[in-house]
């Protein structure tokens, strides 16, 4: 089996199995899932500027998807942080008109 056919099940399983997951997280559980991607994020962020960062004479369709890649996970990254400040603070208790 090549490379290639091997990257592609792996990611056809992965999108599979993270459809199942995240659609089976109760309502209480999702601002920890949220920190959990964020960190999941972070981790994509520096396998693709490792990706990104590879010197070659001219620049490679590779190197654009490892750009891509900084760029997508980057705002996914900073876009938790917001979603889930947004989610800790419904939680918070509301000061009354008078305190």
């Amino acid at each position: 089996m090549s490379e290639t056919m091997m990257g592609i099940y792996v990611f056809v399983l992965s999108c599979f199995i993270g459809y199942h997951v995240i659609w089976g997280v109760t309502p209480a559980l999702h601002t920890p899932l949220m920190a959990v991607t964020n960190a999941i994020s972070a981790i994509v962020v520096v396998g693709a500027i490792l990706v990104a960062g590879v010197a070659h004479a001219e620049t490679s369709a590779i190197e654009w998807i490892g750009f891509a890649a900084v760029l997508f996970a980057a705002i996914n990254i900073f876009g938790g942080f917001v979603v889930t400040q947004r989610m800790l603070a419904m939680f918070k208790k509301k000061k009354k008109a008078g305190e």
